[in-house]
């Protein structure tokens, strides 16, 4: 309550953000009203009631009004038709039905709207709304009413909604204009409707219903489609075959969790637009048929940035044709069939990789120590390397001060020990996972508003979209081993060693690879 004080008597306010500050009530809200200069008010996940709502009705020259998280209900809803000025409402988490969205109406300058996690499943006819979040809402039909005029809606969140009719859902939306759809998580299996939206340029079908009997469906989506997730769908290899060709400009690609496997890397291969592709857990091996590597069939992908390889069955001798990836900058891999061959592999032919991932691998203290890292990277991932000894990885910080270390041992021995001297301690909860791949980011960035947050996840607030601290699971793969076997692979010498096959590969990997 107290920062409320600090704001009294300045007269030119035009905007306060109060969001998350739970101990802002009602009567804290009162001592606001003296400030009627305000244009952009955030409020969600405040103190606030419907009555405390109500009171905003002062602020008439109000363009900006979020009380997501709060209970705001009809006719808290109807005391706020004198902002006719407004043309942002953020609603998420209310009590607001369908007699309150009839409201709307008196709004005639909203252009962005967010009900996601309301009981509303019928909009009326807004035609000024260009940006629409009704995610996790059971849907119906969207600005219905007596206009035949369509609504040029550009953005339309529907994540996580029960879409009961796609096609009355969408029958008056002008689809030609719209450029951003989310319908990750939905209920629909009818995508007839991406036939007319050949202006598409964010495209998330995540764990929806997107099979590949339905990909001509979105292969007619154009050549405008910049960002496009299957992650989590029943899409085949086969189905990446009839899409290549479709999407020439495509630069984001997440393929994670699904059927795809190596047949499906030529056809990627085409899409030669991609900056970002992600292939985690997936069954992608490095191999083709014929023996021969697979990722080399990627090689087209020139300005290719941030590759994720997470959780594949790819091995050490697959990754050579990583080389052609001159412009990559971020690279994840995490499988316990990568060795010290997979990161002496890494070691010089990407000039600008600036993040590695390298996890859960069978990483020896001499393997890390013969890792000769870009000279530009600052942030190195081994957790789940089991073999690594605290006083190696030290010694690793120690020779290449500019960079990260992220593992295990973090928390036996101090959070700050493999800091980066230059950079200072870091903080008190370093625990967090801090290599994300970029992939899912877009969407917040791609309309500006922390509104549009996955509301699978929960509501979060206004400044909150980083990811939450990941609880570490660790599988102890000791087990595979008997103790002398342990002893001899941790200190392995590799200082003759020379990458050119399998048959290189120490003893002991040997055996598990040929297992």
């Amino acid at each position: 309550m107290y920062m409320i004080f600090l704001v009294l008597g300045l007269d030119g306010l035009k905007e306060l953000d109060l969001s998350r500050c739970s101990k802002v009530t009602d009567a804290g809200i009162k001592h606001v009203l003296s400030i009627p200069s305000l244009e952009k008010l955030f409020a969600s996940e405040t103190g606030m009631s419907a009555e405390g709502v109500k009171a905003l009705s002062y602020f008439t020259s109000l363009r900006t009004l979020d009380l997501g998280g709060i209970p705001v209900t009809d006719k808290a809803l109807g005391s706020l038709q004198s902002l006719a000025g407004l043309e942002y409402l953020d609603l998420w988490g209310s009590e607001i039905s369908n007699n309150g969205a009839a409201l709307l109406e008196n709004f005639p300058r909203l252009n962005f709207l967010n009900l996601a996690w309301t009981k509303v499943t019928v909009l009326p006819h807004l035609p000024s709304v260009t940006t629409l979040n009704m995610s996790n809402c059971t849907v119906h039909a969207l600005f219905d009413g007596e206009s035949k005029t369509r609504i040029p809606l550009s953005k339309l969140l529907l994540t996580g909604a029960t879409i009961v009719d796609p096609s009355e859902v969408l029958r008056n939306v002008e689809a030609s204009c719209m450029t951003f759809l989310d319908i990750s998580g939905s209920s629909t299996c009818n995508f007839s409707f991406l036939v007319n939206m050949r202006r598409l340029e964010h495209l998330d079908l995540s764990s929806s219903n997107m099979s590949g009997s339905l990909i001509d469906d979105l292969a007619h989506v154009g050549d405008n489609l910049r960002y496009l997730n299957l992650s989590k769908t029943k899409i085949t290899s086969e189905a990446i075959a009839l899409l290549a060709g479709h999407v020439s400009n495509l630069e984001t690609l997440s393929l994670s969790y699904t059927a795809i496997d190596d047949a499906s890397l030529p056809y990627i291969g085409m899409m030669t637009s991609l900056r970002t592709l992600d292939l985690s857990h997936t069954g992608i091996q490095g191999f083709l048929s014929d023996k021969t590597f697979s990722l080399i069939e990627l090689q087209n992908l020139s300005i290719l940035e941030n590759l994720n390889l997470e959780e594949t069955l790819v091995r050490d001798e697959a990754l050579y044709p990583l080389a052609f990836f001159r412009e990559l900058k971020c690279l994840y891999l995490k499988s316990n069939n990568l060795s010290d061959i997979a990161l002496q592999a890494l070691s010089s032919p990407l000039p600008n990789l600036q993040i590695l991932g390298f996890r859960g691998a069978v990483l020896t203290n001499s393997g890390l120590l013969l890792y000769s890292p870009s000279p530009v990277l600052r942030t190195l991932d081994l957790r789940g390397c089991w073999l690594l000894t605290a006083d190696v990885i030290s010694l690793f910080c120690k020779h290449h001060p500019r960079i990260e270390i992220r593992h295990d041992v973090n928390s036996a021995i101090g959070s700050s020990s493999f800091q980066n001297p230059s950079k200072g301690p870091r903080a008190r909860h370093g625990g967090e996972k801090l290599l994300e791949v970029p992939i899912l980011v877009g969407m917040n960035s791609a309309i500006g508003s922390s509104s549009f947050q996955n509301p699978s996840k929960g509501p979060r607030a206004r400044h909150g979209g980083e990811k939450l601290p990941e609880v570490p699971i660790f599988v102890d793969e000791r087990i595979k081993y008997v103790r002398e076997e342990l002893l001899d692979l941790r200190f392995s010498p590799l200082s003759n060693l020379t990458l050119q096959g399998r048959e290189m590969l120490p003893t002991i990997l040997r055996k598990e690879s040929d297992a």
